[in-house]
């Protein structure tokens, strides 16, 4: 049997297998699950011999600029009332190559995240009670996915394009009500236990589904371009987390629950190998991740904060022998928290526009390594 190109391994691996994405995973408030983490994973080979690919990635990110819309609320780092989330994701991936056209991958996702705030701890009815900037954290395995990929084209022979196709599961295996203290909102300004934000919880209660693209396309042996998509379906509306955002004013009333949104990835962009130094490849592209709106199934109520992300991502790849490393930071350039249903809602029982904000990153930090045997 002819040998396949190795050009497009080198090529597919990077562009493959980072894809860090949670509300404790991409950047920020506004962000999607690290479930996603290790989505588009390729074969380990070409050939018709199966094989294994196990991929170790890690993901970090601080978000603390607010956005309203595409504008950024400045005042925030000024009068020192910003959200900050740090959030360190570590996934863990194995791909089962079946034969040169099929596999399958399951993805485990640990996150570590800790959000400091100052509205959380003594904002109660819109009047603070005590003013103290205080954190909350959680630590945990995240929401496992399975997923099964197809190359459309022989890969054997393909060797200048080919499409992928994937479908997968995500369990709601994340505890999506986990628990820490919240200060200054209890009775004489006690603390109490309660359930963290929205944007730290390690899962989002949700059986989804999950649909994938990954193409790419060789102009010459050295240089070529590639496109990922990637995107979750999340039938469930809310899943009874309580947010508490109806203490901090009773106009957030329905907001008082954790709502269950789809979220979606796509990436874009070109990758040169050297020929000369055997094993390197670079990639620069564009990636869009957020959270829509409104979902394909399912309600689009309770408690949300939608939005989106466009970032360029330069990544660089060394593989040797059956070993990969890999890098990437996304920058972001564009950043948009939408108007959810819920402030449509407010909007009109208002008789104003209501649009809420979100805390975004500047850039994320990937790093990780797979090998095949």
């Amino acid at each position: 049997m002819k040998k396949p190109n190795q050009f497009y391994i080198y090529a597919i691996v990077l562009i493959s297998i980072f894809l860090q994405t949670q509300n404790s995973v991409a950047q920020g408030c506004v962000a999607i699950k690290g479930n996603a983490t290790s989505c588009m994973m390729i074969h380990p080979d070409s050939t018709n011999v199966a094989a294994w690919q196990l991929a170790t990635s890690g993901r970090y990110f601080r978000s603390f600029r607010h956005f309203s819309g595409t504008e950024e609320n400045k005042q925030r780092l000024i009068q020192k009332t910003e959200v900050i989330n740090y959030s360190s994701v570590f996934n863990l991936s194995l791909t089962r190559t079946l034969n040169n056209r099929w596999s399958i991958m399951i993805d485990i996702p640990v996150a570590n995240n800790v959000r400091s705030s100052l509205y959380e701890h003594g904002l109660v009815n819109g009047t603070y009670i005590k003013k103290e900037r205080h954190s909350t954290s959680s630590f945990g395995i995240g929401d496992i996915r399975f997923a099964a990929y197809r190359w459309l084209l022989d890969p054997t022979k393909s060797t200048k394009a080919n499409m992928q196709l994937g479908l997968g599961l995500k369990l709601p295996t994340g505890d999506y009500n986990y628990k820490d203290y919240w200060y200054n909102v209890g009775p004489n300004g006690t603390k109490e236990l309660r359930p963290v934000d929205q944007s730290i919880q390690l899962g989002d209660g949700g059986t989804g589904i999950t649909f994938e693209l990954n193409t790419f396309y060789n102009f010459i042996e050295n240089f070529g371009v590639y496109g990922n998509f990637y995107y979750l379906i999340n039938p469930r509306e809310q899943n009874g987390t309580r947010t508490y955002r109806e203490t901090l004013s009773p106009n957030l009333a329905n907001e008082a629950l954790m709502s269950v949104p789809d979220q979606y990835m796509f990436r874009a962009g070109f990758n040169y190998s050297f020929l000369h130094i055997k094993g390197l490849s670079l990639t620069a592209g564009t990636r869009l991740e957020g959270i829509p709106v409104y979902d394909l199934i399912g309600g689009n109520g309770d408690f949300r904060r939608p939005g989106y992300i466009w970032s360029i991502e330069p990544a660089v790849n060394y593989d040797y022998k059956k070993v990969t490393v890999f890098a990437s930071v996304p920058f972001a350039v564009a950043r948009n928290r939408t108007q959810s249903v819920t402030d449509k809602e407010n909007s009109i029982i208002r008789g104003t526009h209501v649009q809420g904000d979100a805390a975004f990153a500047d850039y994320t930090l990937n790093l990780g390594v797979s090998t095949r045997f």
